[in-house]
């Protein structure tokens, strides 16, 4: 590669798209969230295009909205991403496998044990994307009557991160020494029993399976609120966020590798990944008329309901020929609120306006040709607003066919996608290196 940055590309897979109205665009699969063949053909496709990473996305509860909008939703039904990713495994060779799990209600020691078995199963391609729940139904699921409050479950989510990492180095890479002669199957010195005794959990430990092939699968962080920033400076090693524009994703990408610097992390262990919905056609034109159709199949009821979402508070409340009131905070998502609130200052949105953009899909979006949307991938990845971007196809196959058979080869072309991978595991792709063990030296 001649560019002396390179482009990282993730797919983010809830598990197929992101958009509302995707099932329902003319190609499109519908039943391609429950149906293991179709997902297949994706991982395949994203493993052709040299993508990084397949990010695949999770809710513990259906979405918290009205009948009339939850029978529009095509996610009130995928697979467990613990359970798909080992079978995706099996059919891909170089494609990272990222997998959400809450560490607001799942417990530490399942999860090290999960993610170790992947990590393991896949040869080193696994990857846990660190979430805070902020679905109030999810607590629901869980024995809990409310959610836990936003700074708490941070609090929770810092203590679970050094729960699972001690849970991971509990065997020296070399433990298992297997010597039939003398009967030893294990090196005892090499056994740490992390005894963790916290404010959340009390977790003995030691983890019953080998240190995971990466040593650490890879830390993913997507929160954007400010104690999501300060988690995915002190924890992760990618950071999946939101931006509508590149000053904004510079800002984002300069205040978090700022904080890495401060906690004495070197900022190139981190890839920041902000997402964008990627369009594109033959034409401009082509491409901007692929996308309004898309939004036209976007349901009303759908929209409002995704704003309330957004907000934290009935949308269905308010005007929706005015502009979008006062709205404060709640037990939710702080950063989707916040994003929410500034796209309908930033356009002069009316509510309804604003409901029907973020009903289909109200973040950043690349709308054009090959050219353009390399032009604007590499003003990004050059100006220090991103290591790469997590690419949502608008609906699938074609939006995936399209990107990988007409962009990858236009940024290849530009030298900043890999032509090749460089080695078998997630880690060896994106550059990172590989964690010491606490433990053992």
């Amino acid at each position: 590669m001649t560019a002396k940055r390179r482009l990282h590309l993730g797919a983010f897979m809830r598990p197929v798209s992101i958009h509302t109205a995707w099932w329902r665009y003319p190609g499109s699969t519908p039943d391609a969230n429950f149906n293991l063949k179709h997902i297949v053909s994706f991982a395949k496709t994203l493993e052709r295009g040299r993508f990084d990473a397949f990010f695949m996305a999770d809710h513990l509860a259906v979405l918290n909205m009205p009948m009339e909008a939850l029978k529009r939703s095509a996610t009130v039904t995928s697979f467990d991403p613990l359970t798909l990713l080992p079978a995706l495994s099996m059919v891909t060779e170089h494609l990272g496998l990222i997998a959400t799990a809450s560490t607001t209600f799942e417990t530490p020691y399942l999860i090290a044990r999960r993610f170790a078995s992947l990590d393991h199963i896949s040869g080193g391609r696994a990857g846990w994307n660190l979430v805070t729940t902020s679905n109030p139904d999810a607590a629901l699921n869980f024995g809990m009557t409310e959610q836990m409050e936003h700074g708490d479950r941070y609090r929770r989510a810092r203590e679970f991160f050094d729960v699972v990492t001690g849970l991971w180095d509990s065997w020296a890479d070399d433990a298992f020494i297997r010597d039939v002669e003398s009967g030893d199957f294990f090196d005892p010195a090499k056994l740490h029993t992390l005894d963790h005794k916290g404010e959340f959990f009390s977790v003995r430990g030691p983890l019953n399976i080998a240190r995971p092939v990466q040593g650490w699968p890879l830390i993913v962080q997507a929160g954007a609120s400010d104690a999501g920033r300060q988690l995915a400076a002190e924890t992760a090693e990618m950071v999946f966020t939101s931006a509508s524009n590149i000053e904004d994703a510079r800002e984002i990408y300069t205040d978090i590798k700022g904080r890495m610097a401060k906690l004495g992390r070197d900022p190139d262990s981190m890839k920041i990944m902000p997402a964008a919905l990627v369009v594109v056609a033959d034409s401009v034109e082509e491409a901007q008329e692929r996308r309004a159709r898309l939004d036209s199949l976007v349901n009303s009821d759908s929209a409002i309901a995704a704003l309330s979402i957004a907000l934290g508070h009935d949308a269905s409340k308010f005007d929706p020929d005015a502009p979008l009131p006062d709205v404060p905070e709640s037990n939710q998502s702080k950063s989707g609120r916040e994003r929410a609130i500034a796209l309908g200052r930033r356009d002069n949105l009316t509510v309804r306006q604003l409901a029907q953009r973020l009903g289909g899909y109200g973040g950043n979006s690349i709308v054009g040709t090959a050219q353009t949307i390399a032009d604007q991938m590499q003003e990004w990845l050059e100006g220090e607003a991103c290591d790469g971007f997590t690419v949502m196809f608008p609906y699938l196959p074609a939006g995936l066919d399209d990107f990988v058979d007409q962009v990858v080869p236009e940024l290849q072309r530009r030298g900043i996608l890999r032509r090749d991978y460089e080695g078998k595991t997630l880690r060896d792709n994106l550059g990172l290196s590989r964690p010491k063990n606490q433990f053992f030296r």
